[in-house]
């Protein structure tokens, strides 16, 4: 296999896991269950970038920017230099409420998804983004109902960020947290990889689990492994 030029996550045990780091380029889905951390990661992955000077753009399809910052903050307070990455424009936070995004969809469910990826376009361009994370996708199922439109519109929205030369995570929702129970969306094939994010039952409590279901055109791990979600950011634990 040739070597593949990548971008490292940043995040403690996940590059392990994808060989090194994403493929540059290539656009990622970050699949769970609610409360497995999906968001979180994806927007982990773009502060660590963002700390290490690479322009990056978190962009979220169903929640306002504040919303976002404050679930982030939270959740780690280790990272208290968040603000000034923003200052200096290395790590732009995007979004819109949902409720806002659904009835602007009422009109024109074409022209709502148009919307999308002109401002996506946008926010990129503002700072020469070079990874962004989309949050989440699964809503724009909701702004398109028709099945064959929505491939379609995916199928436009990779192929967008493809020509803008940026490296993307698109988190997604997945119908139940549990592995044995894996079910993924035609759609998602669409993507060049699916990380999966898992809630397993271990007798009175549930363990998180993470791993790598696809890469296409690269090496990477085929284990499943452990991960914490800690006040310093994610830690995998990779079997190496």
């Amino acid at each position: 296999m040739s070597e593949v030029e990548r971008v490292s996550t940043g995040v403690e045990g996940l590059d392990q896991l994808v060989d090194g780091g994403l493929p540059k380029m290539d656009q990622i889905i970050i699949a769970g269950g609610p409360g497995s951390g999906k968001t979180l990661l994806s927007m982990e992955i773009l502060y660590q970038a963002a700390k290490r000077g690479i322009p990056s753009s978190f962009i979220a399809l169903d929640l306002e920017p504040k919303v976002v910052l404050k679930n982030f903050k939270n959740a780690f307070p280790a990272f208290s230099d968040i603000d000034d990455l923003i200052a200096k424009n290395l790590l732009i936070v995007d979004g819109e409420d949902a409720a806002t995004r659904i009835q602007a969809s009422s009109d024109s469910e074409s022209y709502s998804f148009g919307n999308i990826v002109s401002d996506i376009e946008s926010i990129v361009q503002s700072n020469n983004s070079k990874l962004v994370a989309i949050d989440s996708i699964s809503l724009l199922k909701l702004l398109i109902s028709d099945k064959l439109l929505y491939r379609k519109s995916m199928i436009a929205l990779t192929t967008n960020m493809r020509r803008l030369g940026v490296t993307s995570v698109l988190t997604a929702e997945m119908v139940s947290s549990e592995r044995k129970d894996l079910k993924f969306s035609q759609e998602f094939f669409i993507f060049d990889g699916i990380i999966a994010m898992y809630q397993m039952e271990q007798e009175d409590r549930r363990s998180l689990g993470v791993e790598v279901v696809k890469l296409r055109g690269s090496n990477h791990s085929w284990s499943l492994v452990p991960y914490e979600i800690t006040p310093e950011g994610f830690k995998v634990y990779s079997l190496q």
